[in-house]
């Protein structure tokens, strides 16, 4: 299955994984080794520690190599409609109770509530996808629905 990412995301995805193969595992490593010099690994809590460690690098290193060799690039197409909501745009609602909110609409593996990067795939994101500058939406959602005017739309 394809891997939505903004170009953003995928330097970002990219950076990490550089990071995890030249900085975090090559120190982790080296932690384990000293550990080893230790004698008893059957007692050594650091020895423990680091094979725990760098087992959780490995998993990661393949997770994200996997997303980046399956992953779509999705670059802002120059031709689209500015005032329309597509993959990569940043929107800008006010509710119903007349609370202004923003989102940047992203790939699964970006997205980050708390920063405003919400997945395309969520429910606020479905419902915004495709939908123009001036439209109400209305999301469905555990805690009940929720109107959306969208204000605007940024690339």
């Amino acid at each position: 299955m394809a891997t939505y990412l903004t170009p953003d995301g995928a330097k970002a995805l990219a950076a990490e994984l550089k990071s995890l193969l030249e900085v975090e595992r090559p120190r982790v490593v080296s932690e384990v080794t000293e550990a080893a010099a230790h004698g008893d690994r059957s007692e050594n809590a650091e020895y423990k520690y680091g094979k725990k460690r760098l087992r959780e690098i490995d998993h990661r290193i393949r997770a994200v190599t996997k997303r980046l060799d399956s992953a779509v690039i999705v670059a802002p197409d120059p031709d689209r409609r500015e005032d329309v909501v597509y993959f990569g745009a940043t929107v800008f609602v006010t509710d119903e109770n007349g609370v202004d909110a923003q989102y940047h609409l992203v790939g699964p593996d970006e997205a980050d509530p708390s920063i405003g990067k919400i997945s395309f795939q969520s429910p606020i994101g479905c419902s915004l996808m495709k939908k123009a500058v001036g439209d109400v939406v209305v999301v469905k959602r555990p805690a009940g629905e929720l109107e959306l005017e969208i204000t605007a739309v940024e690339y």
